[in-house]
């Protein structure tokens, strides 16, 4: 089977800096897209920031010129610095991973979440 552990959330002011980190670990071939999404209380979950595996990115423009992925495909890491939080940014932030795995002899692909971090950004 595949984790996916994340780590680095917590309460912060306005304005400060968080770094969340997610590692996978497991019977791992290789990972292809990854990514973090967030839900807020009463708000459906979305994507915050994506990373294909050849370094591609895209973000949600409400994060644009604050939020930054990356990944370490050595460690099987993604990581997500996040810069002059608001207070509109507090929720749950999940990691996403699409997984090429070994099961029987063969590679097949799954889609894994993490179990989620809290971000809260205080007033």
């Amino acid at each position: 089977q595949v984790q996916l552990v994340e780590s680095g959330g917590g309460l912060v002011q306005a304005g400060g800096t968080l770094r969340l980190s997610c590692a996978a670990s497991g019977s791992i071939f290789g990972i292809n897209a990854m990514g973090w999404y967030r839900q807020a209380p009463g708000k459906q979950r979305e994507l915050v920031a994506g990373i294909t595996s050849g370094g591609s990115t895209n973000y949600v423009d409400s994060v644009k010129g604050r939020f930054t992925i990356s990944r370490d495909n050595a460690k099987n890491t993604v990581y997500l610095q996040m810069d002059n939080l608001k207070p509109e940014d507090t929720a749950v932030y999940y990691c996403n991973a699409d997984v090429s795995r070994y099961y029987n002899g063969m590679t097949v692909k799954t889609n894994y979440w993490g179990q989620g971090t809290q971000v809260t950004v205080s007033s």
